[in-house]
C-alpha cells in the first residue's frame, strides 16, 4: 500500500508509502471498551494514500450496524511517526494501524506492543500469504504475528500517452520498455523529452531514488542491523543524482497539492509505478483517463512498498479490530480492492482469479495489470529493511530534495547523504 513509498509514494513520498493500505474490527461499547455492552462501536483505522477502504467501509456497516468506521488517511512519513508516539505514550493509536514494509522490522521489534494475531486465529492465514510476505511482520521467534499483509509493490513505469506523443516519443507499452532497458537510456530519453518539450521528465528525485534502491540486493541495513550506505544505496543515489544533473525532474513532493496537480497538468510524463500508485493517479488525476500506460521499469523487476494492517494493544476494540481485519484480507475484498484502486494482493492464489488474472484496468489504456504485477511479485526476494530503515531514508531523501532545490551541491550530496543516514541509524 505502499511506499516505502510505501509506497514512492504509495508515498508515496509515499504508502505510500505512501499511497499509500488499511483494517480493523470487533467488541462492544458506546465508548470504545469491549466489556462495556451493546452500543455502537467506532473504530479508527489510520493509514496514507488509498487503500480502497470507502467503499468497503460502507458494506460493512451495512452488514453490522453495530460498527461505526473512521477512515484517517495521512501523509505516508508522517503515519509511522505518529503511530511511534503513540506506542511510547502508551494510548492514542487507532484500532487499526497501517504500516509499510519499510516500516516492519521497527515496529515489530516492539512486538509487545501490539496484538499478537496468532491469538486471534491468524495462522490460518499463514499458508495463503507470500512466505516472506508473511515473514516480514513475524517476531525472531516466530511467536507474534503483528500485522497481515494487504498489498505487495511490484514495479513498473506509469506514462502519459499524449505526452510521449507530443514529444515525438512512442507510445506503445512495448515499445516505450523498450526505450529504457537501464536506468542510463531512461535518463537519456528524459534529456530527449526535456528538449523538445521544455517540460520536466519525472515527478521528483526521490521517486527516482526509491525504486532504483529497490531493486539493489541490499538496502540500506544488513541483518545484523548495519548501515551500508556503499551497496544498494550508492547505486541509487548516484543515478537519482545524475538525473537530477540532467535537469529532468520537476522538483515535486509525493502526497503535497503541487504533486497531485502535476498528474493532470502534465508537470511530468512518467513515474514509477507500483501497483498501489495506480488508484492515486486514478483518483488525482480522474479526467486523464485512457492518457496513462504501464510500461516496464529500466533494470527489470523490483519492488517497493507493501502494507501491513496491525492492531495495537492499547485499542478498546481489540475483537472488533480484528474481525474487520480479517473480512478485509478476505479474497472478495481483496479482489475489489485490486480492481478498484491497483492494491496487489499478498496471497499468490488470487493472481490465478480470472478476476484478477484476466482484468485489465480501462483507465490505463486497457493495460493488463492482472498480468504485469502478480509476474514480478512472485518472482521477488525483497531486500530486509532494518529498525532504522525508515527514518534513515527520509534523511537521505531530505539530502535529495537540497540537491533538487538547489541548496546543495551535487559533489558535495554523497558524503551529505552518508552523514544524516549515520544520524539516523544511531537515533
Amino acid at each position: 500500500m505502499r511506499r516505502s513509498w510505501s509506497h514512492w509514494a504509495r508515498a508515496v513520498a509515499v504508502g505510500a508509502v505512501g499511497l499509500t493500505m488499511v483494517a480493523a474490527c470487533s467488541g462492544r461499547s458506546t465508548t470504545g471498551g469491549d466489556d462495556a455492552g451493546g452500543g455502537t462501536v467506532t473504530l479508527k483505522i489510520n493509514f496514507w494514500g488509498d487503500f480502497g477502504l470507502q467503499d468497503l467501509k460502507t458494506k460493512y456497516e451495512a452488514e453490522h450496524p453495530n460498527v461505526k468506521i473512521q477512515l484517517n488517511s495521512g501523509e505516508y512519513n508522517a503515519q509511522h511517526e505518529d503511530l511511534q508516539k503513540k506506542l511510547v505514550a502508551g494510548s492514542g493509536a487507532a484500532d487499526i494501524a497501517a504500516i509499510d514494509e519499510g516500516y516492519a522490522v521497527q515496529f515489530r521489534g516492539q512486538s509487545d506492543k501490539f496484538v499478537n494475531l496468532l491469538d486471534k486465529g491468524a495462522g490460518s492465514f499463514e499458508s495463503k500469504y507470500l512466505p516472506w510476505k508473511w515473514k516480514q511482520t513475524l517476531s525472531a521467534d516466530g511467536k507474534t504475528q503483528i500485522g497481515l499483509g494487504t498489498d505487495v509493490g511490484g514495479l513498473a513505469m506509469c506514462y502519459r500517452t499524449d505526452l510521449f506523443a507530443a514529444a515525438g516519443l512512442p507510445t506503445d507499452r512495448d515499445q516505450v520498455s523498450a526505450l529504457w532497458p537501464t536506468w542510463d537510456k531512461f535518463i537519456e530519453v528524459g534529456q530527449q523529452y526535456t528538449g523538445k518539450t521544455k517540460k520536466k521528465f519525472i515527478d521528483s528525485g526521490t521517486n527516482l531514488f526509491n525504486p532504483i534502491l529497490g531493486q539493489q540486493q541490499a538496502g540500506f541495513y544488513n541483518e545484523q542491523e548495519q548501515l551500508q550506505m556503499d551497496g544498494g544505496p550508492k547505486v541509487a543515489f548516484d543515478y537519482t543524482v545524475k538525473a537530477l544533473q540532467a535537469d529532468i525532474s520537476a522538483k515535486l513532493v509525493s502526497f503535497q497539492a503541487d504533486w497531485d496537480k502535476g498528474f493532470t497538468s502534465g508537470a511530468f510524463a512518467v513515474l514509477a509505478c507500483p501497483a498501489w500508485m495506480l488508484g492515486h493517479i486514478k483518483d488525482t488525476a480522474p479526467g486523464t483517463g485512457g492518457k496513462w500506460d504501464i510500461a516496464a521499469v529500466p533494470g527489470g523487476g523490483g519492488n517497493w512498498g507493501g502494507s501491513f494492517l496491525t492492531i495495537p494493544k492499547q485499542s478498546k476494540n481489540v475483537d472488533e479490530a480484528y474481525k474487520l481485519l480479517e473480512w478485509l484480507v478476505q479474497p472478495e475484498q481483496q479482489i475489489e480492492i485490486f480492481k478498484k484502486v491497483g492494491n496487489l494482493p499478498s496471497q499468490p492464489a488470487l493472481y490465478a482469479d480470472p478476476a484478477i488474472a484476466e482484468f485489465k484496468n480501462p483507465f490505463f489504456n486497457d493495460a493488463p495489470v492482472g498480468q504485469i504485477f502478480p509476474k514480478m511479485a512472485q518472482g521477488l526476494t525483497p531486500q530486509y529493511q532494518g529498525k532504522k530503515n525508515g527514518p534513515t531514508r527520509v534523511n537521505v531523501e531530505n539530502v535529495i530534495r537540497r540537491v533538487e532545490n538547489g541548496t546543495l551541491k551535487p559533489d558535495a550530496a554523497w558524503a551529505e547523504a552518508v552523514k544524516e543516514a549515520e544520524k539516523a541509524s544511531r537515533s
